[in-house]
């Protein structure tokens, strides 16, 4: 409890705590994984490697530059599996869920952290919506675990006890999009297996969409219109972002004998429609990755820098961001009016919002690939895969990660640890304090374009 009495906390803008936060956990995750006792065999584990996948779970992303379930033992998978659901969850929405049980109320400070993780929620819902997310987050897990535990037991002879442990792993690993798998291949085993998928799929959507738009669907079920824009954003974008990727995915990679080609129809649209929903920040992949085409590659980049809703368990810039974008385009196409969307208008400051989250991801983006190139040999397209695949916490790889070195693993790292916490979060902790201006200069329009 001292990281909320202590006074340097009580001095600081929340955005720094949430930064302080999951760089506290991401540290106590490596030493953990730095124990000899984490890795199987004799020798210990590296430090990068355990640095690198205590990173990747608290960043829920999926990227890994050694095999899981062969590299690590069991109380590493352990720590894994409790440093994902630290990181989906929140670090510091669990430390107010624990301190609201603890004390039986939440603070001032408190809330407004938590509400930064959260995404700006109100603060008059916050105690209701961090114990209603915790159960959400628990009865979801549960649910998928004993689907995906029953289908490895009784269909893939699986013994009872691993059926339950890769049931519980996969199911914490999926609803939070972290991507996280005990298979060495991933999920390209079962890449026909419809009970078996289907199941992850729907739980990275729920965990990809976020608690507060389900919470609004729950209560405006028998009447859509009353959903708040936030929500139809999500909602809408988000279909349209799966149909389209798996079209793409399809038609792209159906004559490629090293991905879609060999696959019986059903199972190629399974395989699609799972790769359209995975690329969205989950990183699963029943596909080789390092198989697809450029094109597909292309359409992937794209899906997985936009990313999923937000405060959910996705990266990316998220689904709302990019509705917004598009929103402003059509509307300076439209002669300059204020962009706008069933029957509502956008408020400048959340038009700032979304253009500033854009401009410091690109950004982000161009200068980390800039350093793969110049570290590495490898080509753009897998340089750029590589770096989108960690800002938005995604975790899918064309298989050049184990091989980019301690200098581009460095700054894999550090982009996993960005895209978790939010470039806009870091430039408000950077920023330190908001200070409203009193007073505005005059106006003046330069040139543009």
């Amino acid at each position: 409890m001292r990281l909320f009495n202590s006074r340097q906390t009580r001095q600081a803008h929340p955005a720094q705590v949430i930064l302080l936060g999951f760089a506290a956990v991401i540290l106590a995750g490596t030493l953990l994984l730095y124990l000899p006792i984490a890795r199987t065999g004799a020798d210990g584990p590296s430090f990068m490697a355990a640095l690198f996948t205590a990173t990747s779970a608290v960043a829920v992303t999926g990227h890994v530059i050694v095999d899981t379930p062969t590299y690590w033992s069991a109380f590493g998978e352990a720590v894994i599996l409790l440093l994902i659901q630290l990181g989906g969850f929140g670090v510091m929405t669990v430390a107010s869920v624990v301190f609201l049980v603890a004390r039986r109320r939440i603070g001032l400070r408190g809330r407004l952290i938590a509400q930064q993780e959260t995404s700006n929620v109100s603060l008059s819902d916050l105690k209701r919506l961090l114990i209603g997310l915790a159960a959400f987050t628990l009865v979801t897990e549960l649910i998928l675990a004993v689907i995906i535990g029953g289908r490895l037991w009784l269909h893939h002879d699986a013994p009872l006890r691993g059926a339950v442990w890769r049931g519980v792993f996969h199911a914490v690993s999926a609803f939070n999009n972290a991507g996280f798998a005990l298979w060495s291949d991933n999920l390209t085993g079962f890449v026909g297996d419809w009970w078996l998928l289907v199941p992850i799929a729907l739980a990275i959507v729920i965990g990809g969409i976020g608690y507060p738009v389900w919470k609004d669907v729950v209560k405006h079920f028998r009447h859509p219109s009353r959903l708040t824009l936030h929500s139809k954003l999500t909602l809408v974008t988000s279909a349209v972002l799966l149909v389209g990727g798996a079209l793409a995915t399809l038609g792209l990679e159906a004559g490629n004998e090293k991905t879609l080609e060999p696959l019986s129809p059903s199972t190629q649209v399974l395989a699609a429609v799972f790769h359209s929903v995975t690329a969205r920040t989950a990183g699963f992949n029943t596909l080789d990755v390092g198989s697809l085409h450029d094109e597909t590659l292309v359409v992937t980049d794209m899906l997985m820098f936009i990313g999923g809703g937000s405060a959910s368990t996705a990266g990316g810039i998220k689904v709302g961001t990019f509705a917004i974008l598009i929103l402003i385009l059509l509307s300076e196409m439209r002669g300059g009016r204020p962009p706008e969307a069933f029957g509502r208008a956008i408020a400048v400051p959340v038009v700032r919002r979304a253009l500033s989250v854009m401009f410091l991801a690109a950004n982000l983006i161009m200068v980390a690939t800039l350093a793969l190139l110049a570290s590495t040999p490898y080509s753009l397209s897998q340089c750029l895969f590589e770096v989108i695949s960690a800002f938005s916490t995604v975790g899918l790889s064309t298989g050049i990660t184990p091989h980019i070195g301690v200098f581009g693993q460095s700054v894999l790292i550090a982009l996993m640890y960005l895209g978790r916490v939010g470039p806009l979060t870091l430039a408000l902790a950077l920023a330190a304090r908001e200070r409203d201006r009193m007073y505005n200069y005059p106006e003046e329009r330069p040139l543009v374009g």
